[in-house]
C-alpha cells in the first residue's frame, strides 16, 4: 500500500502552461494594462476640462467698457479670495487629520507593544551593587571576593625557583608523569641503538 505522501505526490500534476506561454501571457497583460491606463488618463483630462468649463467659463472681454472690465476684475478677485480661503481651510483640515493619524498610529503601536527598543550598552556592575539592587536594604554582607585571596609577592616566587643547570634528560620519566611507561616502551623497542 502506498503512503499518503506518495499518493499526494502522484496526484500533483505538472502545470499545463509552459514557461514561454506564461511569459507571452504576462506581456499581453502588461500591454492591456498600459492601454487601460492611457484611456483612464484621457478620461480624467476630459472630466477636468468639463469641470473647468462649468466652473470657469471662458471670458469674453472684447467690446467691454473700462467700468465693466473693472467690475469683472473685482468679481474674479472675490472668487479668488473665496477659493483661497477654502484651500487654506482644506489644508488645515488635512494637516490636522495627518497629525491625528500619526497620534493614532503611535497609540496602536503602544497598545500592540511594538516599541522601538534602544540599544543597550554593557555596564560593569560589582556583586555588591547587584545584591543591593536585588535585596535593597537587606543587603549587609560585603561580597569583596578579592579580600579573601592570599597576596603573593613576585619576589618570593622567583627566589623559590632555583636555576637548574643539570641535564634535563636525567629525570624524563619523573617529569613526564608516565610512571615508567617510557621504560616499557624502550624495552619493547629492543636494544638501544
Amino acid at each position: 500500500m502506498l503512503s499518503p505522501s506518495l499518493i499526494m505526490f502522484s496526484i500533483q500534476r505538472k502545470p499545463k502552461i509552459s514557461a514561454s506561454r506564461k511569459l507571452m501571457l504576462k506581456s499581453l497583460m502588461v500591454a492591456k494594462a498600459k492601454e487601460e491606463l492611457e484611456q483612464e488618463i484621457l478620461v480624467k483630462e476630459e472630466e477636468k476640462e468639463k469641470y473647468l468649463a462649468e466652473r470657469a467659463p471662458p471670458l469674453h472681454t472684447g467690446g467691454m467698457t473700462l467700468a465693466q472690465l473693472q467690475d469683472l476684475c473685482k468679481e474674479l478677485h472675490a472668487k479668488i479670495d473665496v477659493v483661497d480661503e477654502e484651500r487654506y481651510d482644506i489644508e488645515a483640515k488635512v494637516m490636522l487629520n495627518t497629525r491625528e493619524i500619526k497620534d493614532l498610529n503611535i497609540k496602536v503601536l503602544d497598545l500592540r507593544g511594538k516599541f522601538k527598543r534602544p540599544n543597550l550598552r554593557r555596564v560593569r556592575v560589582s556583586a555588591d551593587a547587584i545584591l543591593r539592587s536585588l535585596l535593597g536594604s537587606k543587603h549587609k554582607v560585603s561580597m569583596d571576593l578579592r579580600a579573601n585571596l592570599k597576596s603573593v609577592k613576585k619576589e618570593d616566587t622567583e627566589k623559590k625557583r632555583p636555576v637548574e643547570d643539570s641535564d634535563w634528560r636525567k629525570n624524563v620519566e619523573a617529569m613526564s608523569g608516565m610512571e615508567g611507561r617510557k621504560k616499557m616502551f624502550d624495552a619493547a623497542k629492543g636494544p638501544a641503538q
